[in-house]
């Protein structure tokens, strides 16, 4: 599937590490695919993508995750990641970015 990310009902959900990609490579106003060494550090060495992605999978139910959220630093950002894939980026100033 183009773009990846789960299919319901003919709509694609967008994974969290997809979505922290795209937002930071917006932010720094280069393509998804350029988001990478060395220039940029990959999104693994800042947060473990897959453990990502599952923290805001649906729940053993079926139902979504409608609440919660988490935060890490990656590329100069400090990044929030919502259980939407909604991507909130403030950029880290000084030693704020160990």
């Amino acid at each position: 599937m183009k773009g990846g990310g789960d299919s319901v009902d003919g709509t694609v959900r967008k994974t969290p590490s997809r979505a922290v990609v795209e937002a930071v490579a917006d932010a720094e106003g280069v393509a998804p695919t350029e988001l990478r060494p060395p220039e940029y550090e990959p999104l693994h060495a800042a947060v473990d993508p897959e453990a990502l992605d599952s923290l805001f999978d649906e729940r053993a139910n079926g139902s979504p995750r409608s609440h919660g959220s988490t935060s890490f630093h990656y590329c100069g950002y400090r990044v929030t990641v919502a259980a939407d894939s909604s991507v909130s980026l403030e950029p880290l100033e000084g030693d704020e970015s160990e």
